[in-house]
């Protein structure tokens, strides 16, 4: 799984991509907040590097939505930023920040920082799903079928997660809806079932155990 940068300065985005690479942490980097979200849809990050100092939006109110979100909540994030006053580093870790790392900073510490950190947190959550052929590690966000991993989008991921923990219980298009986007259904809405659909394709034969209770909503089961 990836890592994820969030900085605009192209030379030090380039220059921690490349480092990290080079130090077996896969990572690709974003000058801009609209393009890491459009990738957080695609794919759940392994762990997000975010400078504060950003256009479009601060790298403060991107740490607040996601540790407001269910779904990553438990998201590593290590800040890094040219900012260092004690008032910044406070308040990013008041946000939920996991580590903070002023600029300028040698390549070398940063590859050590970041292997202490997915270290610490993935250690800490042990908590894992499996039903049948399907086994979901939250602390990793990793998802496999089989033992091979499946890449998928952010809504995809909280769904499957949301079922697993409901193992064997209906859950209605409403509860999904209200949970994960945030706003009742309408009736006429067909975004939950558009999405297990294709969740149900990246899964292959275990998007079997992704049951639909007509008029209702949807439900996992084991084999």
């Amino acid at each position: 799984m990836m890592i994820y940068l969030v900085e605009d300065d192209e030379n030090i985005r380039e220059l921690v991509v490349y480092a990290l690479n080079q130090s077996g942490l896969p990572t690709t980097g974003f000058g801009r907040p609209s393009a890491f979200y459009a990738a957080m849809e695609q794919a759940m990050p392994r762990m997000l590097l975010l400078d504060i100092m950003l256009p479009e939006e601060d790298g403060l109110s991107i740490l607040r939505k996601i540790r407001e979100n269910p779904a990553t909540r438990k998201l590593p994030v290590m800040m890094l930023t040219a900012r260092s006053s004690e008032y910044d580093k406070v308040l990013g870790l008041d946000l939920g920040a996991d580590d903070y790392m002023p600029k300028p900073f040698g390549m070398m510490e940063l590859a050590a920082r970041v292997k202490a950190l997915l270290r610490r947190t993935e250690a800490a959550e042990e908590k894992e799903y499996r039903v049948g052929r399907l086994a979901v590690f939250p602390g990793k966000h990793l998802v496999t079928v089989d033992g091979e991993a499946v890449t998928l989008a952010l809504k995809e991921y909280e769904i499957l997660c949301m079922l697993l923990k409901n193992e064997d219980k209906v859950l209605t298009r409403d509860r999904l809806l209200s949970e994960i986007w945030g706003y009742a259904f309408d009736g006429e809405n067909r975004t939950v079932d558009v999405h297990i659909r294709t969740l149900r394709q990246k899964l292959g034969g275990a998007g079997e155990y992704i049951e639909t209770v007509r008029g209702v909503g949807y439900k996992i089961i084991g084999d």
